[in-house]
């Protein structure tokens, strides 16, 4: 996805200073030089000299030199997007303006209301998911400091009816929302988690700084109790969409279509699974043969969330795209 000229000038962009080096241990608690890398320490603590080399080596490295700033940038509109989601979900409201400043255009939220839940456990399930997800968020934009981007544009309206279109959950003219019900909001839901999930699996291999990538690993784990929890009720659950328009009742069956519209968009190789396999026998856990989950690139990310399977720069649930140097999705056309 990245070629040696446009990894160099994220490099040259990103937080990989050592003023935002040491933000971010402090907040991610790793003041310890115990758990940083020798690269780390060379860029943290090392003279200005040997953090130059460290950067003209990482200039010439792989791809998974583009790390930190950007894919921690890239890792924040997708929080923004969660937690907003959920935020407005559980309490009807959005995220406080003073935890959505930052770099970049900052945009509004467009649709969200508060969801009626019927059962206990769904509620406070989404209840303690809002908070994990304001609290993502926090801590992203805590550890970028004043290189953190600020909330882009979200849509979540009428990006959830396309979505819900392209997967054939509801007819052409027809609206699927997602905070009608409890149903709804679990299928919203999701939509999203699998992608997340996915989305930190793939940043791993981009990020090179040990704390960067246990901070971000420490996330991947988080959203991956995310969507099993919320894979798990969709299981347990046989019907109960509302809305009109519907093609059929069945949530299990309805997190396939969903699954093949995500695999759709994101390139010819199919990954993307729902809560039942082929047979029909639960599959909460969506792995590979070895038992391993998969993983999207930042490029493949967007194509989900804008809802194309072209180099797009916006669409979808970020109408006017997200903000940083991470912006682009995948042309699987």
């Amino acid at each position: 996805m990245f070629g040696k000229r446009y990894v160099a000038s994220m490099i040259t962009r990103s937080a990989e200073n050592e003023s935002d080096r040491r933000r971010f241990l402090r907040a991610a608690g790793l003041s310890g030089l115990g758990v940083v890398g020798a690269g780390a320490l060379a860029s943290i603590g090392g003279s200005p000299a040997a953090a130059a080399a460290a950067r003209t080596a990482a200039t010439q490295a792989a791809p998974a030199a583009v790390t930190d700033g950007a894919v921690l940038n890239f890792a924040l509109n997708l929080e923004y997007l969660e937690a907003q989601f959920y935020s407005y979900a559980v309490t009807g409201k959005g995220l406080p303006e003073s935890m959505t400043t930052g770099t970049g255009a900052r945009g509004s939220v467009t649709g969200g209301r508060a969801v009626r839940f019927t059962t206990r456990m769904t509620k406070q399930v989404a209840q303690e998911i809002a908070q994990d997800e304001r609290d993502h968020v926090a801590f992203l934009r805590s550890a970028l400091g004043a290189s953190a981007v600020s909330q882009p544009a979200i849509d979540l309206q009428h990006s959830f009816t396309a979505a819900a279109q392209a997967a054939g959950l509801v007819r052409p003219g027809h609206t699927f929302d997602a905070f009608a019900c409890e149903e709804n909001f679990l299928l919203a839901a999701f939509l999203f988690e699998d992608v997340g999930v996915t989305a930190y699996k793939g940043a791993a291999p981009l990020i090179d700084n040990k704390a960067y990538l246990e901070a971000a690993a420490g996330i991947l784990a988080v959203e991956a109790y995310h969507a099993a929890n919320i894979r798990g009720a969709l299981y347990s659950r046989e019907t109960g969409l509302l809305g009109t328009g519907l093609l059929g009742r069945d949530l299990k069956e309805a997190t396939v279509k969903l699954s093949n519209a995500r695999d759709s968009l994101d390139g010819s190789t199919d990954l993307d699974q729902g809560v039942i396999d082929k047979q029909g026998r639960a599959n909460i856990v969506p792995t590979d043969a070895n038992g391993i989950a998969y993983s999207r690139s930042p490029g493949q990310v967007l194509n989900v969330v804008y809802l194309t399977n072209k180099a797009a720069t916006s669409g979808g649930f970020f109408p006017k795209g997200v903000n940083g140097d991470v912006n682009t999705s995948a042309d699987n056309a």
